[in-house]
């Protein structure tokens, strides 16, 4: 580092927090909290990171220490200088893959009270976002034939509580902070599963002893550029990987841990009894728009989501969507005003200064839709309403993922490509193969129901019309697509 390290002693820290996928969101989000309370003199809050599978992170940082720089940009047209602050709250960093017994002996280290993780939807091993492990995961079988040299989340999680109660220490508190619906109770439902498949005492146990606070978390945080670290550079910093983000943060955490925690109300945590209302508005508002603005955004041409978002045309689709279709299936959190907050969204998604592709947020939609969009759909529908912006936020998922355009759009998700979706591309009825099998997968509308069963064949009347059209036409004309079921089906519904 060009410059010291100053604001605490970090040699004299002993880690009490572990983090799971010490990617850039950690690093400009729960790492600056913790180190906002280490600022203040507490002797707890200190992180030791584990990573599942990439050295990456350790390459960079260990050279200098793991201090590292988060970049706060505002956008460019307010004339705010960037703020760049030194973090020093991350102490290591072990990975998993070549050295399992590293990481596990770090979470089994009696001084660590927390595991917070971040490793995505996908990370969490299970048959859609929050659902039942996926006992047919690859790395799900090692875990079950190698217990005591686990590869996954869920396996690491509970070797290491397996090895803590074998030495007589109390077993650490686990915090989701990925876009997961109730993303305590996911997390203890994957670990209780493995566990049963291990030993049903064991997952009897794990169900009486361990906490699963949930929680709700907001920054955006764009991959870091070779520009960012060259303008630090100029600055006179050298950082191998600064962090660049918004001037906005937010983390509601449930308070429910029994063996302590940092005292992150002293870096503005908001702690609460239950999150459910604050995620439930955080998934809905801020993660449906951006998945929309990110498919719609390719569709048209547009690299960037901020981009997308000042599109007219795209950008009143994804308020309209917003305010008629999102807004009114939520109740909004003591304190809060959701249009308001949906506005201020909007706002944050325009900040060019952060540069968010729109290929980067389209990712995995396989798991962030079910999550994201599904609820809403579902809420809609009982209620006899229809959902036409989410039928074409769907329909442009399906378009993005198997179009004609697909290829060129190389969006990843790993859940679509192991169910093979080769077999839905290209020729005459495309439309039709890929909407089937896309939304073949798990969490998304189903055929058995009527309602959904008419909400898939709207989905499809636009799919084919995305195919060949420009996306802004489509999204010029909100209504539903005529299908022969409408009368019948929705006119049941109401």
């Amino acid at each position: 580092m060009t410059r010291p390290f100053t604001g605490y002693e970090r040699a004299a820290l002993q880690p009490t927090v572990v983090h799971i996928g010490v990617g850039v969101f950690h690093r400009a989000h729960q790492a600056v909290y913790c180190d906002a309370v280490l600022r203040t003199g507490s002797p707890t809050g200190a992180v030791w990171g584990i990573s599942l599978r990439s050295a990456a992170v350790r390459r960079a940082l260990e050279p200098q220490g793991f201090v590292y720089h988060v970049v706060e940009r505002a956008p460019e047209a307010s004339n705010v200088a960037d703020v760049v602050r030194p973090v020093g709250a991350l102490l290591g960093v072990d990975l998993a893959a070549h050295d399992v017994e590293a990481a596990l002996a770090r979470m089994t280290d009696q001084a660590v009270t927390v595991v917070t993780i971040t490793v995505t939807e996908h990370g969490y091993c299970t048959v859609g976002p929050g659902g039942a492990l996926d006992l047919s995961r690859p790395e799900i079988e090692h875990d079950l034939n190698t217990p005591h040299a686990p590869c996954s989340l869920p396996g690491l999680l509970l070797e290491a509580l397996v090895r803590r109660r074998a030495a007589g220490a109390a077993p650490f508190t686990i915090a989701s902070c990925d876009n997961l619906p109730s993303n305590g109770r996911a997390t203890a439902r994957a670990v209780r599963e493995l566990a049963e498949c291990r030993d049903p005492s064991l997952a009897a146990w794990v169900d009486a002893n361990v906490a699963y606070p949930s929680s709700m978390v907001d920054r955006m945080v764009p991959a870091t550029t070779t520009q960012d670290r060259d303008q630090l550079c100029r600055d006179g910093i050298v950082d191998a990987w600064p962090v660049v983000t918004e001037p906005f943060s937010q983390w509601v955490l449930e308070d429910e841990f029994p063996t302590g925690r940092p005292p992150w109300e002293r870096a503005g945590v908001e702690l609460v009894t239950d999150v459910t209302r604050h995620e439930q508005a955080k998934l809905r508002i801020l993660n449906a728009a951006h998945s929309a603005l990110a498919y719609w955004g390719l569709l048209a041409g547009h690299h960037l989501v901020a981009d997308a978002v000042v599109d007219s045309v795209l950008g009143e689709a994804t308020r309209d969507l917003l305010v008629t279709e999102v807004l009114p299936t939520l109740a909004a959190p003591l304190g809060w005003d959701l249009r308001a907050y949906a506005e201020q969204v909007l706002d944050r998604f325009g900040n060019k200064a952060l540069g968010y592709t729109t290929a980067k947020v389209a990712a995995d939609g396989s798991q962030k839709l079910p999550a994201r969009l599904v609820p809403t759909i579902r809420a809609l529908l009982t209620a006899g309403t229809p959902a036409p912006r989410c039928a074409q936020v769907l329909a442009a998922w399906v378009t993005c993922m198997a179009g004609p355009r697909a290829s060129t759009f190389a969006v990843d998700d790993g859940a679509v490509a192991r169910s093979d979706p080769s077999r839905a591309l290209g020729g005459e009825g495309w439309p039709e193969r890929a909407t089937a099998a896309l939304f073949g997968l798990p969490g998304f509308p189903e055929t058995c129901r009527p309602a959904e069963l008419a909400f898939r064949t709207e989905v499809l009347g636009h799919v084919r019309q995305l195919g060949h059209a420009d996306v802004r036409r489509v999204l010029s004309s909100p209504g539903r697509v005529s299908s022969p079921l409408d009368g019948a089906v929705h006119g049941g519904e109401r």
